[in-house]
């Protein structure tokens, strides 16, 4: 039987285990400062293996979630600790439903991000760059970003952009960056199908890489982006803070 559309990978033991505690730290459940159960504890209860739920640990804590420490035990850590541009924390946070700060904060970081790195790219980018762009965008005009393999063509086409800026520092932003982009993508299409058509947006940023417009290739990339918000169902778009006397047109148009 075909497996359906979104379906979860299935997991070994200890990653089904860290998804679990994952999600319950992610969504508030289990708040900083909570002390989780003993190895032993934990493991019988689950009836898993003590090793299996110490490498389930070990995943926590490399993402910054939880601090285990002799004598005080592990606890879930606090939030400004989370690795919240490690891809499998952003898929926790945009599992059921999740806050609208989150959703805010992954288009700001996009903003701040992309624009520049697309001006970078068209400066610097090789013909290479530009041969896997457009292999990517291929990909996403034939499979559409309704199937994984257009997602996964979408998440090539930033991660090869971000390459072609040759900073080693904002390569590194890489895995963070495609995951935010992904999540984004799933979660609008979890509310409904994603209608308006993408690939052309990234065409104008190809574009103006291509022809190693620096201005051009910000201005498309800002663009992408605010359209991508536009297609978020209007009760998940981000809204104006309430300081602010910005409509929401006009607040759009600022991140």
């Amino acid at each position: 039987m075909a497996k359906p559309p979104n379906a979860p990978v299935r997991l070994r033991v200890h990653g089904s285990i860290a998804r679990e505690i994952g999600l319950a730290i992610v969504s508030g459940r289990l708040r900083p400062g909570h002390v989780l159960a003993g190895e032993i504890e934990a493991s019988e209860k689950r009836q898993v293996s003590r090793t299996a739920y110490r490498e389930a640990i070990r995943i926590l804590c490399a993402k910054g979630l939880i601090q285990s420490r002799p004598r005080t035990g592990t606890r879930v850590s606090q939030i400004s600790d989370w690795h919240l541009l490690d891809p499998d924390v952003l898929e926790w946070l945009f599992t059921g439903d999740p806050k609208a700060e989150v959703i805010h904060g992954v288009f700001e970081l996009r903003t701040i991000v992309e624009p520049a790195a697309a001006a970078l790219a068209a400066a610097r980018r090789s013909q290479a760059h530009l041969t896997a762009m457009r292999r990517a965008l291929d990909a996403m005009t034939l499979h559409t970003l309704n199937k994984p393999e257009g997602r996964e063509a979408d998440k090539a086409f930033h991660a090869a952009l971000l390459a072609a800026t040759a900073n080693p520092f904002v390569i590194s932003l890489t895995n963070g960056v495609t995951a935010a982009v992904n999540a984004l993508t799933e979660f609008k299409q979890r509310l409904a199908k994603i209608t308006r058509d993408p690939v052309p947006d990234h065409v104008r940023v190809y574009d103006a890489i291509a022809a190693r417009d620096a201005d051009a290739a910000r201005d498309a990339m800002i663009k992408l982006i605010r359209l991508a918000v536009l297609d978020m169902p209007a009760k998940q778009r981000p809204r104006p803070p309430a300081s602010t006397s910005m409509t929401e047109a006009a607040y759009f148009m600022s991140i």
